[in-house]
């Protein structure tokens, strides 16, 4: 998934429940410790609920997902599951926070995002269920270095991978014709092959001729994101050490998006508002190419409508890069955490993921999943049957993940939000959007 404003991460856009009314857990504080049901653990046959707490769009509900929540119902009758879902991943992450060091208003099953594994693995790694001891998992089945992201220096597995997030770029066609520029996938991969600077000088060629009213991107933060996923070295060090400033990646990256900014190439939108913007976006043609993470065709086919169906493509990214992804974490807090660790187990087994993905587009963190003939033959109508399992099962195995650190996630959020969107929107220098970059992470990160 998907990753969230910044996150998908994994792939955030607000999703309707799984058929039952969410309460949004972590905002309002409903979670499972206000049901009817005793605080024992279950018997097996007694009724009980499940809350999974997630953000943006995982693909298990009924609705626009591959209805895993019904099909494990059906497994377990005895087992009602309740989503209680945030569109916002910062905001969900910071309540999250909150409720494990109160130790109420938890869901059973918890996700947390790839850019805030790192400070839960450091600081909260008692307050989650040791999954790699867990009944019925076997660690080995998840892609070497997403289980290492997920396991605390003392060796325990708090979360299970959700998915990952390999990246693309996906584009609109009739509007890259309009522009007087190819179409065809594999001429538009060629256009910006092997550096993401040759994408920018893409969409200096698309705005020279672009329709009215239309960017070449929807955001220079999307631009960062997509940037900064396919570099070596981006926040922190290998010691997990903020090294934001100093580092060459990030440096590339927030150049380029500044680029994207200042020449007027990006629809100046910030991806997942809560006013849904962006989302009315998609479906109004405001821009011809958005950095395509996985997770990031399900939010364009939901978004861009069946107005829009095959007028979008899938083309290789300029380089290999991931962004996104996310795991399954059982609080131990939680009333029912045998039962809640089962169904972690079971929405992150291979089968589950290729399901997951063949709905949502959410690429699979499972070794099995990823050989799945299911995912690689996958194509996709809505994108003119682009071979999207070959594009992304290809950049997922060619990824080299850079290290993360415990702070990640909340300086990446500083530098779109307060970085590179007061450039885009109220046209703050580069150097003054810089520096308060640094000062927001001065004063809120205790290094």
């Amino acid at each position: 998934m998907r990753t969230s404003s910044g996150t998908r991460a994994r792939r955030t856009a607000l999703i309707a429940v799984a058929g039952l009314a969410t309460c949004a857990t972590l905002i309002t504080g409903c979670s499972s410790d206000s049901d009817s049901d005793s605080g024992k653990k279950s018997t097996g046959t007694e009724n009980i609920t499940l809350h999974v707490g997630d953000f943006g769009s995982f693909g298990y509900d009924d609705k626009t997902g591959a209805a895993l929540f019904s099909e494990y119902h059906k497994l377990h009758p005895n087992i009602t599951i309740v989503e209680d879902n945030v569109a916002d991943g910062q905001k969900y992450w910071d309540a999250l926070k909150l409720h494990l060091s109160q130790g109420s208003g938890l869901a059973d099953i918890q996700a947390i995002e790839v850019g805030f594994i790192a400070e839960a693995t450091a600081t909260l790694g008692d307050k989650f269920v040791d999954l790699g001891k867990a009944q019925g998992v076997d660690t080995t089945k998840w892609l070497d270095w997403k289980e290492k992201q997920a396991t605390t220096k003392s060796g325990q597995v708090i979360g299970l991978g959700t998915d990952v997030g390999p990246m693309a770029v996906c584009y609109r066609k009739d509007l890259f014709q309009q522009a007087g520029l190819p179409a065809d996938r594999e001429a538009v991969a060629a256009l910006w092959a092997g550096d993401w600077a040759k994408y920018i000088a893409v969409g200096k060629q698309f705005k020279a001729k672009a329709p009215a009213g239309v960017a070449f991107t929807d955001s220079a933060s999307g631009v960062f994101n997509a940037v900064v996923s396919s570099q070596a070295q981006q926040y922190s060090d290998d010691q997990g050490k903020l090294i934001y400033d100093t580092s060459p990646g990030v440096k590339k990256a927030w150049d380029l998006a500044v680029e994207a900014a200042q020449q007027g190439l990006s629809g100046k939108l910030r991806q997942f508002d809560d006013k849904g913007t962006w989302n009315a976006a998609f479906k109004n043609s405001k821009f011809a190419t958005i950095a395509c993470p996985s997770w990031m065709t399900g939010i364009i086919k939901e978004q861009g409508g069946p107005a829009n169906a095959a007028k979008w493509d899938v083309a290789a990214a300029p380089e290999a890069g991931n962004w996104g992804g996310a795991f399954l974490s059982v609080p131990k807090a939680g009333k029912h955490t045998a039962e809640a660790t089962a169904l972690a187990a079971w929405l992150t087994a291979p089968e589950q993921q290729a399901k997951v993905f063949a709905k949502n587009g959410n690429i699979p963190s499972t070794k099995a999943g990823l050989d799945s003939p299911t995912v690689t033959g996958a194509t996709n109508p809505y994108f003119g049957t682009a071979p999207i399992g070959k594009v992304y099962t290809a950049t997922a195995k060619n990824v080299t993940p850079a290290p993360i650190g415990r702070y990640d996630g909340q300086v990446k959020t500083y530098i779109t939000d307060n970085g590179i969107l007061d450039i885009e929107q109220h046209g703050t220098s580069k150097e003054k959007a810089w520096s308060n970059v640094q000062a927001l992470v001065k004063d809120k990160i205790d290094q």
